[in-house]
């Protein structure tokens, strides 16, 4: 059996001591390298899970909106689809009925009274007549004819076709937006939009009231303008937002309910969408974007 001398077996230990130190310390580094990787890939991952939530969350929301759209449109094309078939059927008595009433206008020629009478019989005929007109024309389908065009003077003549209107009712038109904005739309159909949208806040607002139109280039991809009709009236009323668009839906005393339900059609047309709310300060607030 061999001895080892105890200055030998010092030796021996300190070169295994020297050996051991530098192992562990580089065993240290690279676990301290492994954690903080592990701990980028953690960040990087739980990152990653904030944006998908986020994602997913604003994904929700717009399939929730354009589902809200597309219920609405089918209500419409329903709604459209039987006026359609009632207007139809009630034009051809109408057309009896006044032929009718023109044969006994003449019988009555001579009785003044009767003659009357006979005459509010044709007016309420015609009345009826203009109304199946407008309603087959609704429901004709909306053929766009796009141009380049520039949306400042669609609106000015929106606002300068409804001013006689707005005069009467002692109410004014701000109108806010670039001095041009080259949009390529059916100029025809926009500006009968913009008119139909002006006349409607316009009625909507007692005396002494303000309409505001808004307009600029768009913030959503694949858009060409946003536009925002609002009003200093009474606004829409709760119970009213969801069918506000809808053919023959008319809160006011005259009217046939027809002009927000034509606007509506003329915006989908140009692949837009129209939204309606009211305002935190008072007023109704219609958005187009298209």
């Amino acid at each position: 059996m061999t001895l080892m001398a105890p200055e030998l077996r010092t030796h021996e230990s300190a070169r295994a001591q020297a050996v051991t130190v530098p192992d562990a310390a580089r065993r240290m580094e690279e676990l301290g390298r492994i954690i903080m990787a592990y701990s980028e890939v953690t960040e990087r991952l739980q990152q990653s899970h904030h944006q998908l939530t986020r994602t997913v969350e604003s994904l929700r929301q717009e399939l929730g909106e354009k589902n809200k759209l597309l219920e609405r449109r089918n209500r419409l094309a329903a709604l459209g689809e039987m006026a359609a078939g009632l207007a139809h059927e009630i034009r051809n008595p109408l057309g009896g009925i006044q032929l009718y009433a023109s044969m006994l206008a003449k019988d009555v020629a001579d009785r003044k009274d009767t003659l009357q009478v006979v005459r509010k019989i044709s007016a309420g005929v015609r009345r009826l007549e203009e109304l199946v007109s407008q309603v087959l024309h609704f429901t004709r389908e909306i053929v766009v004819n796009p141009q380049p065009t520039d949306l400042a003077e669609v609106i000015a003549q929106a606002v300068e076709l409804a001013s006689k209107a707005m005069s009467d009712r002692h109410v004014r038109c701000e109108v806010a937006g670039p001095q041009t904005l080259g949009v390529t739309i059916d100029p025809l159909l926009m500006g009968h939009a913009v008119l139909n949208l002006l006349l409607n806040a316009a009625e909507a607002i007692e005396a002494d009231g303000t309409v505001f139109v808004e307009f600029r280039a768009p913030q959503r991809q694949g858009k060409q303008f946003e536009l925002v009709v609002r009003d200093t009236g009474p606004g829409i009323a709760p119970e009213a937002l969801d069918r506000i668009f809808n053919p023959f839906f008319t809160t006011k005393d005259t009217g046939t309910g027809l002009g927000l339900a034509i606007v509506h059609r003329i915006v989908e047309a140009h692949d837009g969408t129209i939204s309606a709310g009211n305002q935190e300060e008072g007023g109704a607030r219609f958005e187009v974007c298209a």
